[in-house]
């Protein structure tokens, strides 16, 4: 059938299928981040799920999968050492990490970092914990307003957050605490994976809210990657949402920022009906922060309905020779104790219009077939270094 002139890559952050054989090691037992949804919610409103193959994959509750789907699926496994982000997209694009990004969730950051921030900053930290975003706000916020002090913490990720309010504290001025943060935290023993800026308005206590003009500043990636490849070939490589952060920019040629998951669906609708050639890298990251962390089955499984509503019309406006893959980077099960991911195997679904029959794939056991076939695809070589094998000949045939 011959190449695809567009590949649409979608990542439901953190919707994982199932725990991997060494899921224990990470403090993961027996999770199962979609399952677990359906079988708490019954039923779920996904005919394009459906349809592409998902509950063929992963049944669980009531649902079942169709007689024929018209998508190609299977199971892919973590090659890398964590169950974060970075880690997830960056095996995708072929990096392997080999050492999990360090984490400060049980003691809070060491008092010679708290120190260095504060004098570099001009401002007395307070928090200094694992907490959830909303309620260190409310626990927080008023003292920061009224103290001019600044909230730091952390969480079950490998993160150092900062929140500020945007009038008082000033959205340049936590920019500005969040790059302090992150060239301190470049030490091997404070290494996080990321700063993030958590802009929030309001004055008082039951008012707070968080604003979109959430900004992360994460490592580099450890070498080069699919990215960047296809970037060098003079490809277009368009990453929405989240996408720019993950990479810190590395190897996207346009990038769009969204303010929500449902905002980056209906970007990538809009990037469809525009005419390029190469790669539209998509993270939704609502499934993960919004529910996932939270521990709020109900709004999870609202979202994956939100999505299935899009995904149907982006299903429409794709063109002939377009493929489109929908993924995700870890597990963050809603059901399981804590707030922290949950190390999972993810979905692999893959449609084109040209593709005569669906079906199971055979299971891979590493994201990184994502960035090989993405740069078969392409005639593209991956870099020098990177990891993962091309199975674009199963999704042409």
């Amino acid at each position: 059938m011959g190449r695809y002139k567009r590949i649409f890559l979608i990542v439901l952050d953190s919707l994982g299928i199932g725990a991997m054989p060494d899921s224990p090691l990470f403090g993961d037992t027996g999770v199962d981040t979609f399952g677990h949804i359906l079988e708490k919610m019954g039923t779920l409103d996904i005919p394009n799920l459906q349809k592409l193959g998902l509950l063929n994959l992963h049944n669980a509750g009531a649902m079942q999968g169709v007689e024929k789907p018209i998508g190609r699926y299977m199971r892919l496994g973590e090659m890398s050492n964590g169950k974060d982000t970075m880690t997830g997209h960056w095996e995708m694009m072929g990096i392997k990490t080999e050492k999990p990004f360090q984490t400060f969730t049980d003691t809070g950051f060491p008092q010679e970092l708290i120190a260095e921030l504060e004098k570099r900053c001009g401002k007395k930290v307070i928090g200094n914990k694992s907490a959830s975003g909303t309620e260190i706000i409310e626990e927080l916020g008023e003292e920061e307003i009224n103290t001019g002090a600044m909230i730091v913490y952390t969480s079950a990720d490998s993160v150092l957050q900062i929140c500020g309010n945007e009038e008082t504290f000033g959205l340049e001025n936590l920019y500005r605490c969040c790059e302090i943060a992150r060239e301190i935290t470049m030490k091997d023993e404070w290494k996080v994976g990321r700063v993030i800026a958590r802009p929030y308005v309001g004055r008082k206590k039951g008012e707070f809210k968080r604003t979109s003009n959430r900004h992360d500043y994460a490592l580099k990636p450890s070498g080069p990657t699919a990215l960047n490849a296809l970037k060098d070939a003079g490809l277009d490589v368009i990453g929405v949402g989240k996408i720019n952060d993950i990479f810190c920019g590395e190897g996207l040629t346009d990038t769009y920022h969204s303010d929500s998951s449902v905002h980056g669906m209906e970007q990538t609708i809009e990037i469809c009906r525009k005419d390029f050639r190469g790669l539209c890298f998509v993270n939704l990251v609502d499934f993960d922060a919004l529910w996932g962390h939270r521990r709020n089955v109900k709004g999870y499984a609202e979202e994956i309905e939100k999505f299935d509503k899009k995904l149907g019309i982006l299903l429409e406006e794709l063109a002939e020779d377009d493929l489109l893959i929908l993924t995700a980077d870890h597990g963050n099960d809603p059901t399981y104790s804590g707030t922290d991911h949950t190390r999972e195997y993810v979905p692999f679904v893959a449609y084109a219009k040209r593709m005569e029959n669906g079906g199971p794939l055979e299971n891979e056991n590493t994201f990184a077939v994502i960035g090989a076939s993405v740069a078969e695809n392409f005639g593209v070589s991956m870099p020098e270094g990177t990891i993962g094998k091309s199975i674009l000949e199963k999704l042409t045939d």
